[in-house]
């Protein structure tokens, strides 16, 4: 039985390759990803049953991909998309007939955009269908198992398990959908906090040797699993099973038996415990098939996958064992018995070395929630972790030391806060979520390592020295084996290639007793263009020229003020006070500041005012020109030649500047390029002028829009017309003129 039949307005969107073509209004460009090698969190990985060589990949925040076995590499299937919320990926279902379908859930949480896409090409073009159950690709279970499902013997006809909306059903290949009202648990409906979620129904399985699917419900109080025998017209709950506290999060359906892992969470964190039990279809029998019964035993499971070809193979992976560290556990026998992979596994991780965060050897990897045996050859397995993805193609429960490898050639999932083209050195400098950042000698080859001295969680802001590009400082989040009185900032002197610690001694703000400022990540640092003193953004901004042994208060500034240094003249900072609507300046280094005349600009600065410490700084300082400035007022830019004697507006009515950075300025012309994340005349996109800011170009096309999800932008200062783009979620892209050739 069925009701509320959805007939979404389905949105037709093209994935071509990666020439631009130009069109009315904008200017061809080449795009490519800096390479860094995966880096953020894949929840799970699904082989084709239809082809050998084909698999699909879902991220929580850069959209899927698909693995191109003749080219070697992973293939980004939605770069193209320009909906932020649907490079959230819930769910994959690849056909388990025909090789050329494949259907995606799409939604990042239950506050945005859900849709499920459908393709008949393997993901080059897709047909969107919005649908009114929400979706949670990037909240917390979104290592939960595949709710997407195709039914195997009529694949026209799909299930998906909802979060909150309970199960949903469609008999024309995902077109249309309607809400199964005989399914047992009807959700729990949206949360009203944006942070808060719910698991809903794990899974869904079909059986492909009957007619018998599979549910499992992972809600507190409703958890259990459900199973109908007619292609999931009719459902009812299974008796017996996991006891009370284990919450069913992903099955897989092998030779007969259904094997289902449980914890006492959804992660991807706090799981505390875990099960693992077998179901036998045919006497519907139980049988608790724990890899690890020990006392001590930490964490839960997650990963799971039975090889279709071999009965009794099965591979589960732990999650959440944070001190013995996770483990993928093998079995020969249908879980009688057991064999660790962690002991005798070590990675090589020649392509994307930075993975060893500065240890003598990788980790195993930590949130290890997919896992997959590959249905054509059971000796290939297939592993995601919280920053990479990782194949051994000889996994055996024998002896003999096992070699994984990062299975990551084009994939780029990371959040990418910050970045900085200085004027010498690498082309390049990042600063990440989670990975801290890197220094990208090329832009072709994954960096060494991370930034580690200090250890940061997150780079928040990055600045280099005009005239001394060489000397870079860097503030950011402290990393959770770091101290609190450790260091959130970092000075380099050979271009971010290694680090030294700064730190800000205890400062009394009003009437409160002094304390550190400099731990909590929003704390930015900028160094002066000769590289010899440091300005940082305390609540009163703390100055050194020493290296950080002696520090000073900078006068004439108010508490919050945040100066930056002028690129070309080494005695010149600049600083914003949005609340009392003034610009100041330095001319002594930093030590002092008075209000700039400003002559031009609106009284009220609060439209420029940054929504945190990630956001891209509103005012940069030409590289090359002492005095220079552009700034960025409420989407307006602006811009002075004189130190902020005075501004005139640049941009003229119709072109609205969310974040925006400089570049080599075109032959002949007096101004650098700007490149600019913004709105022409209502059409957002990535846009280049190369007169001041008087005209505009979009130089992104619709096959490269990344979900339009952007976090910095910058200009390069030795090249003409390249740009880098800090995207969240896709890693770090950049473009060039499409005639100019590759480096």
């Amino acid at each position: 039985m069925v009701r509320c039949l959805i007939a979404g307005v389905a949105i037709v969107l093209a994935m071509p390759g990666s020439s631009a073509t130009a069109a009315s209004g904008t200017t061809a460009y080449q795009w490519r990803n800096v390479k860094v090698g995966a880096g953020g969190f894949a929840p799970n990985i699904v082989f084709s049953r239809a082809e050998k060589g084909l698999a699909y990949l879902r991220t929580d925040m850069g959209g899927a991909y698909r693995w191109d076995d003749a080219a070697r590499t992973w293939l980004p299937l939605q770069d193209g998309n320009a909906v932020g919320s649907y490079m959230g990926i819930e769910s994959i279902a690849a056909d388990p007939i025909d090789p050329e379908k494949v259907y995606l859930a799409a939604g990042m949480g239950h506050w945005g955009d859900a849709a499920i896409w459908r393709s008949a090409d393997r993901g080059k073009t897709w047909e969107i269908v919005p649908v009114p159950f929400k979706m949670g690709g990037n909240e917390d279970g979104r290592g939960l198992g595949e709710r997407l499902a195709i039914d195997p013997h009529r694949t026209s006809s799909l299930l998906f398990g909802s979060r909150h909306d309970g199960l949903w059903r469609s008999d024309d290949a995902g077109r249309r959908w309607a809400k199964v009202t005989g399914f047992p648990h009807p959700g729990l409906g949206a949360p009203s906090a944006r942070r808060e979620t719910h698991a809903g129904i794990a899974f869904v399985v079909f059986d492909l040797a009957s007619r018998n699917v599979f549910a499992g419900v992972a809600d507190p109080g409703a958890a259990g699993i459900y199973r109908s025998a007619d292609g999931g017209q009719s459902w009812q709950r299974v008796a017996g099973g996991p006891p009370e506290g284990m919450l069913p999060v992903k099955a897989d359906i092998a030779y007969g038996r259904l094997f289902v892992a449980c914890s006492t969470g959804i992660g991807p964190n706090g799981i505390a415990g875990g099960l693992v039990w077998t179901f036998d279809l045919a006497t519907a029998g139980w049988r608790d098939i724990t890899p690890d019964r020990s006392a001590s035993a930490e964490g839960g499971y997650m990963g799971l996958s039975a090889d279709p070809r071999r009965a009794g193979r099965l591979a589960v992976s732990s999650v959440d064992r944070w001190h013995a560290g996770d483990t993928i556990w093998l079995s020969e026998d249908d879980g009688r018995s057991w064999t660790s992979l962690r002991e005798r596994s070590r990675r090589d991780i020649a392509e994307t070395p930075w993975l060893a965060w500065g240890k003598a050897e990788a980790e195993f990897g930590h949130w290890t929630a997919g896992l997959a045996i590959d249905p054509f050859d059971g000796g290939t397995l297939a592993y995601t972790t919280g920053a990479t993805v990782y194949r051994n193609r000889q996994a055996s429960s024998g002896a003999g030391t096992m070699t994984w490898r990062p299975w990551v050639n084009g994939i780029e999932q990371t959040a990418v806060i910050t970045l900085i083209s200085p004027t010498g050195g690498a082309p390049l400098i990042s600063g990440f979520g989670d990975l801290a950042g890197f220094v990208h000698e090329r832009l072709d080859v994954a960096p060494r390592a991370m930034h580690l001295v200090p250890r940061l969680t997150n780079t928040n802001n990055l600045d280099y020295a005009g005239l001394k590009p060489q000397v870079v400082v860097r503030s950011g989040t402290l990393h959770a084996e770091q101290p609190q009185s450790g260091a959130s900032l970092g000075v380099s002197e050979d271009g971010g290639r290694t680090w030294e610690p700064l730190r800000v001694p205890p400062i009394a703000v009003g009437a409160e007793p002094p304390r550190r400022y400099d731990l909590r990540g929003d704390a930015p640092i900028d160094v002066a263009a000769d590289g010899s003193t440091f300005i940082v953004g305390t609540p009163i901004a703390m100055v050194t020229s020493d290296r950080g042994r002696t520090w000073a208060a900078a006068s004439g500034l108010p508490p919050g003020a945040r100066a930056i240094a002028d690129k070309a003249d080494p005695k010149l900072f600049y600083a914003i006070d949005f609340a009392g609507g003034r610009i100041f300046v330095s001319r002594d280094a930093g030590r002092s500041f008075v209000p700039a005349p400003a002559r031009g600009l609106p009284a009220d600065l609060g439209h420029a005012r940054i929504r945190g410490r990630e956001d891209q700084w509103p005012m940069v300082a030409v590289p090359g020109r002492a005095g220079a400035l552009w700034f960025n007022l409420g989407g307006r830019l602006w811009r002075s030649d004189d130190a902020g004697g005075s501004f005139r507006a640049a941009t003229r009515a119709g072109m609205v500047v969310e974040k925006f950075g400089l570049g080599r300025a075109a032959e002949g012309a007096q101004d650098p390029a700007l490149y600019a994340i913004g709105a022409n005349h209502g059409r957002r996109g990535i846009w280049r002028s190369l007169d001041g800011g008087a005209s505009w170009t979009r130089i992104n096309d619709d096959a490269h829009q990344w979900g339009l999800r952007f976090r910095a932008i910058s200009g390069d200062p030795r090249r003409f017309g390249r740009v880098y783009v800090a995207t969240d979620g896709r890693g770090i892209v950049w473009g060039e003129p499409a005639r100019s050739g590759r480096d």
